[in-house]
């Protein structure tokens, strides 16, 4: 059994991982963190788990997060740096689903996130993880960074493309929208039902912190620099990011065949038939991406859409997959969950 140990689960995706690993075969869940909360039971703040769970939250202290297996952090960014050090010097797997490892330069990062990263040695070794692309790394990683939601629906939709050099990278266009819990559990006025709901508006139009993370990965995909404008958008919903996709191609292919054949194999993609449209509902509670691609008439534009839900597939379920694949268990053990629908 793998020893787990989750940091900051009071949050949106900290529950979500609770959610799912509590019925997950491999795994005993040894330490459940909260500076706020510690004394709590989990069950008393996240009554969805009565009967599942029945441990308090602690203190998030070095030692007893470093005699886990492997130790989530859910944490906001700028938190998980100053605990990994010396979780990764006793030999402790980390999983991060923050944004502190996900970008390799140091600078770029401190210029998006506004503070000197603590630890920038760390930034090489940290695995990207992004099944679809680096899996023989997540296979023996030690410091995972787990891809954020947007980048995930984004990238995922452009992989095939880029990979095959068909279309132009210097001009890329991510049109994006999220629901509501994708700006997490803290209180703020923008995220107030009566702000939010019957409303929909785009933010961050003149740079998004997702985005040098989706140039970074698009970037190692296509070999050279991209050229991407992101535009992200809060929808009012709770679950789910939908993202349509733009690009230039530069020679013709049967593009549902393209899509089809890159993903055959992956257990989390799934493409839908020719002339579909993904809808958000279809995925939520699933860390499955669902695509559809199109090429309105036959021009040179081709349209992607991919939908997931933004705290599993976009955050929790991609941390668990990546355990998984790094503890050498059947990648989709415990993740094989079913929309709800309606």
């Amino acid at each position: 059994m793998i020893k787990v140990g989750i940091v900051g689960a009071t949050g949106y995706t900290g529950v979500e991982l609770l959610r799912l690993l509590v019925n997950h075969p491999q795994v005993t869940i040894e330490c459940i963190t909260s500076r706020g909360e510690a004394g709590r039971a989990v069950s008393d703040l996240f009554p969805n788990l009565r009967g599942h769970l029945d441990q308090l939250f602690c203190q998030p202290e070095v030692q007893p997060l470093a005699n886990c297996d492997v130790v989530f952090f859910a944490t906001p960014h700028c938190v998980a740096m100053e605990l990994v050090p010396e979780l990764i010097k006793q030999g402790t797997k980390v999983i991060d689903l923050s944004a502190d490892f996900r970008l390799r330069n140091a600078t770029e990062w401190e210029h998006w996130y506004n503070m000197p990263h603590t630890c920038p040695e760390l930034l090489s070794e940290a695995v990207y993880g992004l099944p679809e692309v680096n899996r023989d790394a997540i296979k023996t990683a030690q410091l995972i960074a787990v891809p954020g939601c947007y980048p995930t629906a984004t990238q995922l939709g452009f992989i095939p493309l880029l990979e095959q050099g068909l279309i132009d990278p210097s001009h890329l266009i991510a049109d994006a929208k999220s629901g509501v819990s994708g700006a997490g559990r803290k209180a703020a006025i923008g995220t107030l039902l009566t702000e939010s709901s019957e409303n929909m508006k785009a933010y961050a139009v003149a740079g998004h912190r997702h985005l040098p993370e989706i140039s970074q990965g698009l970037s190692d995909v296509s070999g050279s620099p991209v050229g991407l404008t992101f535009v992200p958008h809060l929808t009012p919903m709770i679950r789910g990011i939908h993202a349509t996709l733009y690009g230039t191609l530069t020679q013709e292919i049967n593009l549902q065949t393209l899509f089809e054949q890159r993903y055959a194999d992956e257990p989390f993609v799934d493409i839908l038939p020719a002339g579909s449209h993904p809808e958000t509902r279809t995925v939520a509670g699933t860390n499955v991406c669902r695509i559809a691609v199109h090429q309105p008439q036959q021009n040179n534009t081709v349209v992607v859409l991919s939908a997931i839900d933004n705290l599993v597939k976009g955050a929790s379920g991609q941390a668990i997959q990546n355990m998984n694949i790094n503890f050498g268990l059947p990648e989709s053990m415990g993740l094989n969950t079913i929309a709800v629908m309606p």
